[in-house]
């Protein structure tokens, strides 16, 4: 029997309802029970593939191929159990399914409405695909009150319902700390209980975030929460910053949540879970042997959970090697010609358009000449091999027809590469869709890729639509840039490498988006295990 767990928000967003949701997940599953976590996102776009970073983060993509919601990053890292497109589902994906199903008949010329249409639609996505599972846990985005998010709210509030012993509703609020009053004040979240008890939802437990020592959170405020919102006083549970989010699941542990959860559903709370690798991180972020300067030459800079999933591969390969890794931002769409001083490594990261392409070649020419550690990522290693092609091989208008009209086309689309023999002009047709999901890439055995994985066949997660044009591998491997990664047809380049270096590694591919704290992607690895080592040269 799958047990349900329903997150919502309440006050303001971004008080972490994705992070609360993978923690807990990693508690649950620390005492062995198999979870599955899910993302409603209230939004009428049909993913967020098409949204801005800088508004709302990066794009999370999964094993098989979904542009989803960056929460999905913090399931997977959290708990080490991969996300599918059957794991995030938007508004728009949902009227999108009704109105098609509408067209087509399907309601019998009966009239199509919120309940039970819409309602019905959303249900049988929670539902869906739960075999085996003992936990669900379903984040519900945006905040309580949003009127997008009315239809999700009712179809959990049916849903608790229909199920009420295996329906619990964990609610994210704020205490809000007033300066002048020297006060945490709980108005707020009363207000947002009452939002939500006024659309049939009762919390089960509320999680109260609060930016204040836990030790100034009085026993008393939180009996007042528990007496004013009708839950056990055990039920209302503090949760305070922590250094890092990696030391949440270890708070949250400490201060109940996990054991409030069971003691719902009326299971056994008294065995302790295995937090071993949990504080095994924890050990390694408070006692250091080693700190690094890493720049991120990025475009997205102002929004930093653009880079989020970046970020965290960064840290994962920290832990494994006990490092502090401090990250030097880089605006791209500066004039750069040399990095400031004390770099130890540099990564171009995924990005899109012309804008900035400028500053990262230039970025990338400095570390391939200086001998900095580099990582290209995606669009990290297109601009690479663009850098090789003009400076290296002299082909002075390389470029790609993302970023340009005209030129020589060393990237391109497939179909673009057809043309590129007989034409210097871009191709108006972009004559493909992205690139999504998993994908095989062979690796020449004895290169440094080759080492780096410890295999000649692995499989790594794409999101882009442009490709390095295989025709120029000949002519780039002669002037010393290798393509030791291959798609299996061999049409494909998906890593490069260049010799003489000490670590300059570029990959079509997401890296980031497959690494775990407590399973760090070797790329990251050996990439700060190389900055080290040029530090301490």
């Amino acid at each position: 029997m799958t047990r349900f767990i329903f997150i919502t928000g309440g006050v303001v967003s971004s008080l972490g309802k994705g992070l609360a949701s993978a923690s807990l997940a990693s508690l649950l599953q620390a005492r062995g029970f198999k979870v599955k976590l899910r993302k409603l996102d209230p939004y009428l776009n049909i993913d967020p593939g098409t949204m801005s970073p800088t508004q709302h983060g990066e794009v999370f993509v999964t094993e098989d191929g979904a542009e989803t919601d960056l929460d999905l990053g913090h399931y997977e890292r959290f708990t080490g159990v991969d996300t599918q497109k059957c794991d995030n589902i938007t508004a728009g994906q949902i009227y999108l399914e009704l109105l098609s199903k509408e067209r087509k008949g399907d309601y019998l010329g009966g009239t199509v409405q919120v309940i039970p249409h819409v309602t019905d639609l959303i249900k049988k996505f929670i539902l869906n695909d739960l075999s085996g599972v003992d936990f669900a846990l379903c984040e519900i985005g945006g905040t309580v009150g949003d009127i997008e998010a009315l239809p999700f709210f009712e179809a959990i509030r049916q849903l608790g319902y229909e199920m009420p012993s295996q329906c619990a509703f964990l609610h994210l609020t704020l205490l809000p700390y007033i300066e002048s009053a020297d006060e945490l004040k709980t108005k707020p979240t009363q207000h947002s209980v009452k939002e939500l008890r006024s659309i049939g939802i009762q919390p089960s437990v509320i999680l109260c975030r609060v930016e204040r020592p836990l030790e100034s959170i009085s026993k008393s405020l939180l009996e007042k929460i528990a007496q004013m919102c009708s839950v056990p006083k055990s039920s209302v549970i503090p949760a305070p910053n922590s250094s890092s989010i990696y030391e949440v699941p270890i708070t949250y542990h400490k201060l109940g949540l996990d054991t409030e959860i069971l003691k719902f559903f009326k299971l056994d709370y008294r065995k302790k879970p295995n937090l071993t690798k949990w504080f095994n991180i924890k050990d390694a972020i408070d006692h250091p042997i080693h700190e690094v300067n890493i720049a991120i030459v990025g475009k997205y800079n102002d929004y930093k959970d653009s880079y989020k999933s970046l970020l965290e591969a960064i840290n994962h390969g920290a832990f494994s090697l006990k490092t502090k890794v401090n990250i030097v931002w880089i605006n791209a769409r500066n004039n750069l010609s040399k990095l400031p001083k004390d770099i130890n490594g540099v990564i171009v990261p995924g990005g899109f358009g012309e804008d900035g392409t400028d500053g990262k070649i230039a970025t990338i020419k400095y570390a391939r000449e200086n001998k900095i550690p580099y990582l290209g990522i995606c669009f990290g290693m297109q601009m690479a091999v663009i850098e090789h092609a003009r400076n290296v091989l002299k082909i002075n208008d390389a470029t790609s027809s993302e970023i340009s009209k005209k030129g020589s086309f060393v990237v391109g689309t497939m179909r673009e590469w057809q043309h590129h023999k007989t034409t210097k002009k871009a191709q108006k047709n972009l004559g493909g869709t992205m690139r999504l999901g998993a994908y095989p890439c062979n690796i020449t055995k004895g290169s440094l890729a080759h080492k780096i994985y410890g295999s000649q066949k692995i499989s790594e997660r794409h999101r882009h639509r442009y490709e390095v044009d295989i025709s120029y591998k000949k002519a780039l491997e002669k002037s010393g840039l290798i393509f030791s990664g291959l798609s299996p047809d061999k049409k494909l380049p998906e890593i490069v490498e260049l010799k003489n270096h000490p670590f300059f590694v570029g990959v079509q591919f997401h890296p980031e988006l497959k690494s775990k704290p407590f399973m760090a992607h070797p790329l990251f690895v050996h990439f700060i295990q190389s900055a080290i080592n040029f530090k301490n040269e």
